[in-house]
């Protein structure tokens, strides 16, 4: 067996399963009892964590070759982060059960703020600057200087040009609506007269809508504008309309969608305010029938939000659920009535997409939200009867019993403005996940004028720790109210009600398997600091026990769950320190503690046993300086001695000189063959014996 040391690669945490038993105590105490075979594995819940964790100490035993993490194993500072775990967990669960909307808040208008600034001193169409002086105006944001100049200067090009489109002029009228830019009367002749002629050369919806708009526009501004044929006009604009209640852009175009639909009926509505004589109401109400279809194809989410979404054909012009749902809620407001069971939905879908990042959908869900806030009954459209969405909200839904907290709860219209008078009462409360009676009687929330709170100062008393599902109901104090106001019935609300949990009589135990003695008793002060210093093998259980009281006095059962694993700890001997985790969503004082150690004794593994697997490389490693490289190179060869080579050099150089002296160069070649015979014969000698006598040496 080999050892290596805790590092940070090698250490993990093995978290052992629980028994959690109620055993017999005190009268509002209960036993908490977690007992498990060693080689058992606990595992976390989604609701709290109760468990033991394991860690290997400063040495580890390894059985079988090296020691590897798996997807098992824990890095120790995974387990040092899981009280933040828990916090976490805590936030989780409450955003995933609350289902109710704040309304508009300063987070939309520092959003619009931002969204909604000149690009170098200029808005990048009229387009976009109607849409930003819209929701400054919705929003009650002061218009700065820059923003009003920029839009002024867009809007005077637009009106002063004769090449300026339709959809350019539209949107000019809609911007000066609100920024009140000085026009003079010829322009505004000059606009009604190419109006005029575009909705008589009308020939597709969009073409309607602009200019119709605009003369609807020019008449608000107590101009004498008014259609002769506002008949015919209403007869070819209801021709684009479909079967499924959807309209099309024109008849050369066979897809429709309920975009369209929101387009057709403000453009109707136009045409109806700018007839001449009375429109006809039969064609009026030839609408229900578009309205109710369209209203068939709504869409609902879990939570009860109402919202409109064309099919994605071929993606030309597609526009999203937001887009679509506002552009209807534009064209029923156009109508002055939407429908009074559907207002609530729909508020609840423009309020649960939160502050959007783009200024078009900032554009939409502000504006519609307006529309939903004015709504009331005008045209007599048979069904459409007009209802303004009350919003229900509260400020917080964790309540804490340590620090005595309120019940409060708000009411206010979408964009945030104060409620008409009415009563907030609190009808039940009850358990999660219970279907018990409810734990309180109807109470009544006090109403402060100054913070525009309704306040349940005390909870009841049977409230304790734990999670519940209060119920509340809105009650309007005028009769005439109901006509006007929807509130949505009763409200079903998650609340968290925390505190501080008493945990008392702390206990570490190793027993026997099959008898259930006791073989080891510690006390644990989980208060301060333990240090226990505990043994146990495989045959052996590790039990913790510990009394949970809530600040009622009552007994607090966390929830639990098990996972039994033994060959995870691929038998692995060795000194593991033991850390344990109490904590519950509602539990104020959830701790995270070491408490000691224990030796574990555990047998050879099996022949099938799963083994470590291959321990990742660290992708950092290529990084790390590489082991220092030793080069020894080679000893140079011996060789002759110096005086040895010089006297041959010179023997080889007497020819020349006899050469130089007088001899011809027969008696030269003569000299050079008997010269190097001798040299050959007297040199080979020599370099023999002198190889002799180095094998001699070296063999010595």
């Amino acid at each position: 067996m080999s050892q290596i040391s805790d590092s940070g690669t090698r250490s993990f945490q093995a978290k052992l399963s629980c028994f959690l038993v109620a055993g017999p105590g005190c009268k509002g105490l209960s036993a908490h009892q977690m007992s498990w075979p060693i080689t058992w594995l606990a595992k976390l819940t989604h609701v709290s964590l109760h468990s033991i964790t394991l860690r290997p100490a400063k040495t580890v035993k390894i059985l079988n070759g090296k020691y590897n993490a798996d997807e098992f194993t824990f890095r120790r500072e995974m387990a040092r982060g899981l009280v933040g775990f828990m916090v976490l967990l805590l936030l989780l669960s409450i955003c995933e059960a609350a289902s109710f909307y704040q309304p508009i808040s300063d987070s939309h208008r520092s959003a619009a703020l931002e969204l909604f600034s000149p690009d170098h001193g200029s808005f990048n169409s009229l387009e976009e600057t109607y849409e930003a002086l819209r929701t400054f105006d919705i929003l009650g944001i002061e218009k700065k200087p820059n923003v009003i100049t920029a839009a002024c200067h867009l809007i005077s090009n637009a009106v002063g040009s004769s090449s300026s489109t339709t959809k350019e002029l539209f949107y000019a009228l809609k911007a000066n609506n609100i920024a009140k830019c000085k026009i003079n009367d010829k322009a505004f002749q000059g606009i009604l007269t190419r109006l005029n002629a575009a909705v008589n050369d009308a020939s597709s919806l969009l073409d309607f809508y602009y200019s119709v708009g605009g003369l609807v526009l020019i008449k608000s501004s107590n101009a004498d504008v008014h259609l002769t044929n506002a008949d015919e006009i209403f007869h070819s604009v209801k021709a684009f309309s479909q079967s499924d209640g959807r309209w099309r852009y024109s008849s050369k175009n066979p897809e429709s969608s309920a975009f369209a639909a929101g387009i057709a009926l403000e453009t109707l509505a136009g045409v109806v305010s700018l007839a001449s004589s009375e429109l006809d109401q039969s064609l009026v109400s030839t609408l229900n029938n578009d309205i109710s279809k369209l209203f068939d194809s709504i869409e609902k989410y879990d939570d009860g939000a109402l919202y409109f979404d064309d099919k994605l054909v071929d993606g030309h012009d597609h526009q999203g659920p937001l887009a679509t749902t506002s552009s209807v809620v534009r064209g029923l407001n156009a109508f002055a009535a939407l429908p009074g069971n559907k207002t609530l939905g729909l508020a609840n879908f423009f309020l649960g997409i939160g502050v959007p990042g783009d200024a078009k959908d900032l554009f939409n869900q502000i504006d519609s939200l307006a529309c939903l806030e004015s709504n009331r009954q005008g045209f007599p459209l048979a069904f459409l009867m007009g209802s303004i969405p009350l919003i229900f909200s509260l400020p917080f839904t964790v309540i804490s019993l340590t620090k005595k907290d309120s019940l409060q709860v708000k009411v206010n219209t979408v964009l945030g403005s104060n409620a008409p008078p009415l009563t907030v009462k609190l009808e039940g409360a009850f358990t999660s996940g219970s279907k018990d009676a409810s734990l309180v009687e109807s109470q009544e929330l006090v109403f402060d004028a100054g913070t525009g709170l309704h306040n349940l100062n005390n909870l009841p008393k049977s409230i304790d720790v734990g999670s519940y599902t209060f119920v509340f109901e809105i009650l309007l104090h005028e009769p005439e109210h109901e006509k006007v106001y929807v509130t949505g019935g009763q409200k079903k609300v998650p609340i968290f009600v925390s505190g501080l949990i008493k945990i008392e009589n702390a206990e570490i135990v190793i027993l026997d398997s099959d008898l259930g003695s006791i073989e080891t008793q510690k006390k644990l002060d989980l208060a301060g600091q333990s240090d226990v210093s505990l043994s146990a093998n495989h045959l052996q259980k590790l039990r913790v026990s510990f009394k949970l009281t809530t600040p009622c006095g009552l007994a607090f059962m966390p929830h639990q769950n098990f996972l039994g694993l033994v060959e995870k700890f691929f038998y692995l001997s060795g000194r593991y320190d033991i850390e344990l985790t109490v904590g519950d969503v509602v539990m104020e004082n959830s701790l995270f503690r070491a408490i000691g150690h224990i030796e574990l004794d555990l047998p050879e593994p099996p022949e099938k046993a799963s083994r470590p697997p291959p321990q990742p490389a660290d992708p950092y490693s290529r990084y790390v300086p590489k082991a220092e490289i030793t080069h020894i190179f080679r000893a140079p060869e011996k060789r002759p001695q110096k005086e040895l080579s010089l006297a041959f050099m010179g023997l080889t150089f007497l020819p020349l000189l006899g050469f130089l002296f007088g001899l011809d160069l027969f008696q030269t070649l003569k000299l050079v063959g008997l010269l190097g015979v001798f040299l050959v014969f007297v040199g080979h000698r020599i370099l023999s014996y002198l190889a002799a006598t180095s094998a001699k040496l070296k063999s010595a």
